[in-house]
């Protein structure tokens, strides 16, 4: 797909992805599929509406993920 876009969950990210990263994601992701590195004024609403859906959903899907056999944080004593 695209090699910019990296991996936002645990183990390959040591702590919760950030929105930073998250939107950042979802900028490549919006730039490959569209085609364009930077959309025209007639099409910047739209492109700009992809990028904040899309990572809206990957913030859902990385809450969501269960990782199995991930390191647990430390508890308290």
């Amino acid at each position: 797909m695209c090699h910019s876009i990296k991996t936002l969950r645990p183990p390959a990210l040591p702590e919760e992805a950030t929105e930073e990263e998250i939107r950042a994601a979802a900028l490549q992701y919006v730039r490959k599929v569209s085609g364009f590195r930077a959309p025209a004024a007639h099409n910047r609403e739209v492109f700009e509406q992809a990028v904040d859906e899309i990572a809206r959903a990957t913030a859902t899907l990385l809450a969501g993920l269960e990782v199995r056999g991930a390191p647990r944080a430390a508890q308290a004593s």
